[in-house]
């Protein structure tokens, strides 16, 4: 079997890199209000442009 000489794997759990572990400080905001607000204000911003042009 061939051996590959390079620089070593990161370490990690499990295989998985874990990212912002640490709770930071600023706004905590839901996904669901991410996705929703910019959605209805494309949808709201498209029913003005049909209706009232």
């Amino acid at each position: 079997m061939a051996t590959k000489k390079g620089a070593p794997l990161p370490a990690s759990s499990a295989g998985l890199l874990r990212f912002f572990e640490d709770e930071t400080k600023g706004f905590k905001v839901d996904p669901k209000i991410v996705v929703t607000v910019p959605s209805s204000l494309i949808v709201i911003s498209w029913l003005m442009d049909i209706f009232l042009v």
